[in-house]
């Protein structure tokens, strides 16, 4: 018995006795602790407790807070302005007022200023989707960037012109841009527009060149013999309606959208050209494959709302339905044409 008392008991402690390397000491030996220990110094601090006591923390504790001031720093420097000392970070107070705000969101959208052909010489022209006797020819303002750009009509994605001539019945089939080119052979339809340069919108225009627009789309008129002449958008109607009002032709008294009177006809003819046209009974085409009527009594006019995608006055069913007459009007023009064919097999 006296044997087992004697033996050792089991112990962690090993050669290098980790008891001596031990700290002990107290709150009351922090001053000596720190002139003789002066590595333990650097490994912690004191911090305060709930009692006013400083106690020291652990070394896990000193990184932790050492963490948190260098991301309290990071986020000091990352709101304070660009140039100036962190603390002159932005408060509520100094944020823009109601009144600046909407004085900087009125200025974001402001409609743009007139711009010189210069500013977009460098886009191509856009040529004329035309042909004789079409039955519809439609006039839009003029090309805008993108459609510079493609050199396909209507090309910008919020454009609803290709939407809307399907869902009116104008196309009996869906279409794109890039198939502009091919309406006058495939379905009679054809592309100008009044103003010939591009820019960004009508804004950068001048009045001036769509009146100048009126005489050309006149002659066009004249030249090729469409059924109907349609405005994609009240703007390109007010222009011809202000270059007659110069020249002595009464304004209409009440605009609405859709057809206009016999009266307002594009390309009507001067008694000297119904002269120059009587050609005797006998059809007479033009080099250009026109048909010469004499009783031509020129192009009817249709105002459709415009297509862009700037444009809200109206609302989609408001579009569609003006849009919707025009269709209507093709699908029987069509229909008569396919039964005049029929009867003369």
């Amino acid at each position: 018995m006296a044997d087992d008392d004697a033996k050792a008991l089991p112990t962690f402690a090993g050669r290098l006795r980790v008891a001596d390397f031990m700290y002990a000491g107290n709150d009351n030996d922090t001053a000596s602790s720190s002139s003789s220990s002066p590595s333990r110094t650097l490994r912690s601090r004191s911090v305060p407790t709930a009692s006013g006591s400083p106690t020291r923390a652990s070394p896990r504790a000193v990184n932790k807070r050492k963490l948190e001031d260098d991301e309290d720093s990071s986020e000091a420097l990352r709101t304070a302005p660009r140039f100036g000392p962190p603390s002159a970070s932005r408060t509520p107070s100094q944020s823009p007022s109601p009144t600046k705000r909407k004085a900087l969101n009125k200025a974001r959208t402001a409609p743009s200023k007139y711009a010189p052909p210069s500013t977009y010489a460098h886009l191509a022209l856009l040529p004329d989707a035309i042909a004789p006797n079409l039955l519809v020819l439609f006039v839009g303002l003029n090309p805008g960037v993108e459609t510079a750009r493609s050199g396909h009509a209507y090309a910008h994605p919020s454009n609803l012109f290709w939407k809307l001539m399907y869902s009116s019945g104008v196309l009996p089939e869906r279409c794109t841009a890039q198939e502009d080119r091919t309406l006058p052979a495939r379905f009679q339809l054809g592309l100008t527009n009044i103003v010939a340069r591009p820019s960004r919108n009508g804004a950068e225009l001048k009045p001036s060149e769509l009146d100048d627009g009126v005489a050309i789309l006149e002659e066009k008129a004249r030249r090729w013999r469409p059924e109907v002449m349609c405005m994609v958008g009240k703007g390109i109607w007010d222009s011809v309606v202000r270059v007659r009002q110069r020249q002595g032709r009464p304004k209409p008294k009440v605009f609405q959208y859709g057809w206009q009177h016999e009266s307002e006809n594009m390309g009507v003819l001067s008694p000297v050209g119904v002269k120059e046209e009587i050609l005797g009974d006998e059809e007479t085409v033009t080099e250009d494959g026109v048909r010469l009527d004499p009783d031509w009594k020129g192009a009817r006019v249709f105002v459709a709302s415009s297509t862009s995608g700037l444009a809200a006055t109206l609302l989609p069913a408001q579009k569609e339905a003006i849009w919707r007459q025009l269709g209507e009007w093709v699908e029987g023009r069509r229909k008569e044409i396919a039964e005049g064919r029929e009867r003369s097999k």
